[in-house]
Parts: C-alpha cells; structure tokens; sequence
C-alpha cells in the first residue's frame, strides 16, 4: 500500500495511526501542502479532490477521505478491531468522531485558514482567533460526550483505541500547535495521554515522519 499524505495533516495522521494499529506496512508518499504539491496535475491523476490523504492498494485502487479509509481498513483487516461489537457502541464511537472530523476540522483546515488570511485579508491575530475558538469550543463538546459517561473507560470507549480516538489525537495536536486552551477538556486530555503511551500514536506523528520540518 502507499499512502499519499503531509506530515501536519490531521486527516492524514488518522490513517497512519489505524495501519500502525491494524500492523499494516505502506510506502509514504509525501504530498506538501503549503507547496501546493496537492494541486499538481501528477496529484490531480490520485485525487480528484486534491485533498490528502489517499491511500493507494497494491493493485492501484485508490481510497479518499480519511474516515472512510479507515472503516475500509477495518472491514479488509478486522484485527485490532477500532470499532466495538455492538451496533449502539459503533453509533457512539462514530458520533465522537464526527464531532471531530466534521464539526471542527473542516473549520479550520490549511485552505480554509489561508482562504481568510489571503481573501479574506484577516490578519495572522484574527486567524488565530478565528482557529482557537472553534477548535476549543468544539473540544467542549466531545469533553461533554466523555465526562462520566459509563462507555468512557481508558480510552474514549472502553479500554482500547477506536476510530475515536484516532480522530482526537490529531486534533489536539494542532489544537497544541496553535495554543488553544485545553484545561476545560481533562477527560480529553486524559484519553490524549493515555493513546500517546501507545507506540501506534507516537511512532505516527508529526514529528516521527520522514517530511517533518
């Protein structure tokens, strides 16, 4: 497998954490985001989006959007399963998720951020701002979803990772990037930990890739 990503991109560091996790070996494929490598016609040919990440199979398939990769991975390689058994556990782990991946990342993705500094003409301030308060005010939510529920356990259900816990890494990673407050999230930051201590978190982030700057 190859996959086709940017080291500080969130949805990109959701899938390297699920191959860590499921075992599973691939080819990194460096896509540089603020070069604009994504909006190169050799990328256009992988991605009709241009977004990253997309993993390409050995036999040339190609597979978009980070969750649903993930879910792909989960149904071809069921073991460590990141999903749990029961229908209404799977509901919540995905809801967690989407709390993630769709309330807060979209609003606060590269293009969007360089969409109101170069279009827009906010200043580097007002980005900021603009980033913070919707990446910790959509931290309070999925903080609310955890705290003293009964399916929270070490991790964001239960005791080993899921596709949960795969999209909240990564966001507080950037939300850390950009000095967010996260002393009103402790359950998040607790869970955070306790995935960090995982060498599939650790070994896949940012930092640990070979295009880290």
């Amino acid at each position: 497998m190859e996959l086709f990503n940017y080291f500080r991109s969130s949805a990109s560091f959701r899938v390297r954490i699920a191959l860590a996790l499921k075992g599973l070996d691939y080819r990194y494929t460096s896509v540089h985001l603020p070069r604009r490598e994504h909006l190169n016609e050799s990328y256009a040919a992988v991605s009709a989006s241009r977004l990253v990440p997309t993993l390409r199979e050995d036999d040339g398939h190609l597979l978009t959007q980070s969750l649903a990769i993930i879910e792909y991975l989960e149904e071809t390689h069921p073991d460590p399963a990141l999903m749990p058994q029961d229908a209404r556990g799977r509901a919540r782990v995905r809801a967690l998720a989407y709390d993630i991946a769709c309330e807060i990342h979209p609003l606060n993705n590269l293009r969007v951020l360089r969409y109101l500094t170069a279009d827009l003409g906010l200043g580097e301030d007002d980005k900021n701002r603009w980033y913070r308060h919707w990446v910790e005010t959509g931290l309070a939510v999925v903080e609310r979803q955890l705290a003293d529920h009964p399916s929270t356990g070490l991790f964001c259900h239960g005791d080993t990772p899921t596709l949960a816990d795969i999209t909240l890494v990564p966001q507080i990673f950037n939300a850390r990037r950009f000095e967010c407050r996260l002393d009103h999230v402790p359950t998040v930051m607790r869970i955070f930990q306790q995935c960090m201590g995982l060498p599939a978190f650790s070994q896949s982030q940012p930092s640990a890739c070979p295009d880290a700057e």
